[in-house]
């Protein structure tokens, strides 16, 4: 069992960076500000913009209607691709509707989609790695859906019929757990020799750098608290990469989801934000864990970030200053 961390004992938390916002998730958010900025509102976006709840209902706010499918939204209207990514069946149903599209889907789930073309058009049979019915796995199948088999774990790998071994090749979901892709992979390698992999990984940066910031935080703690919300796949991992390192971890959408009993037992706590989660709640959660006697505050920073995305075109980056800021922007 358990026991309560002593009571003479210097309490602490270490704020691990990287955390938060990816540029991905910060030219999606963008778009939506100078969206409603240029045009007014409403703007519709299809699905989730980020997944993310408090940035979903501060957009909302804003003038955002968030939509689940296309026909939700008036014909001939504005609507925004989440960044995600959609699939080439959903700009099909945009363009028969006459909407006005702005896409932004994150330019490294892009790079995904154009592989899995690549692949296709060479007849290859392509095995994407990731989460079914993850939204981004959604638009990937779609690129090349009688091509494309999904597997979600080694065991998916073991049941594998592949029509012809020698014109196989995997790609994967950005948002994934490093080390669960590495086992994957090998798996894959083992049973497909000849199997051909994407020119460049498919995790993106921002995932990998999390991870690594995790991994190296878990021998200094003894709890783990990831700022995201539960529909985010890599804010998801980050909970799992914590805990095979035999460190307790919880995800919480806010300050307000941290529970008594995960305090009481620990002395040194780790605090880190998915790539969709503001700032702001970072700061707010630091905030309670000093008032509950975790006055001891380092930060631990693992490695520089400086990856910026361009907007799609047609936008005016000078429309952003017009709006009222909203979410925060991470420490980068």
């Amino acid at each position: 069992m358990s026991q309560a961390a002593p009571a003479d004992a210097q309490r602490g938390v270490i704020l691990l960076k990287p955390r938060g916002f990816c540029a991905g998730v910060v030219r999606a958010i963008d778009v939506v500000k100078i969206a409603l900025s240029m045009y007014g509102a409403p703007i519709y976006v299809r699905r989730e913009i980020v997944h993310n709840k408090h940035v979903v209902d501060e957009l909302r706010d804003a003038g955002a209607i968030f939509v689940d499918e296309l026909h939700e939204v008036p014909e001939g209207k504005r609507v925004i691709f989440s960044a995600h990514g959609v699939s080439p069946a959903v700009r099909d149903a945009a363009k028969a509707r006459n909407l006005k599209v702005i896409d932004a889907t994150c330019p490294l789930v892009t790079k995904v989609h154009i592989e899995a073309v690549k692949f296709a058009r060479k007849g290859f049979t392509i095995v994407l790695i990731g989460h079914k019915d993850h939204d981004e796995v959604e638009g990937t199948l779609g690129e090349a859906p009688d091509s494309t088999v999904l597997v979600e774990n080694v065991a998916d790998v073991d049941n594998l019929v592949i029509k012809d071994p020698t014109k196989i090749a995997y790609i994967t979901q950005t948002t994934l757990s490093l080390d669960e892709t590495v086992h994957i992979v090998n798996r894959l390698q083992e049973r497909f020799p000849l199997m051909q992999s994407p020119h460049a990984q498919d995790i993106c940066y921002a995932t990998e750098n999390r991870q690594v910031a995790v991994k190296a935080v878990v021998p200094m703690c003894d709890l783990l608290l990831v700022v995201g919300s539960q529909n985010s796949s890599n804010s998801r991992r980050l909970v799992e990469v914590c805990q095979q390192g035999g460190v307790a971890a919880h995800l919480v959408d806010d300050f307000r989801e941290v529970k008594a009993e995960w305090l009481a037992v620990a002395r040194n706590v780790a605090v880190t934000a998915g790539a969709s989660a503001p700032e702001n709640l970072v700061q707010d959660l630091v905030a309670y864990l000093q008032n509950q006697g975790f006055t001891n505050l380092q930060e631990m920073e693992i490695r520089e970030e400086d990856v910026r995305f361009s907007l799609p075109s047609g936008l005016d980056p000078s429309a952003l200053v017009k709006l009222t800021p909203m979410v925060a922007t991470s420490a980068r």
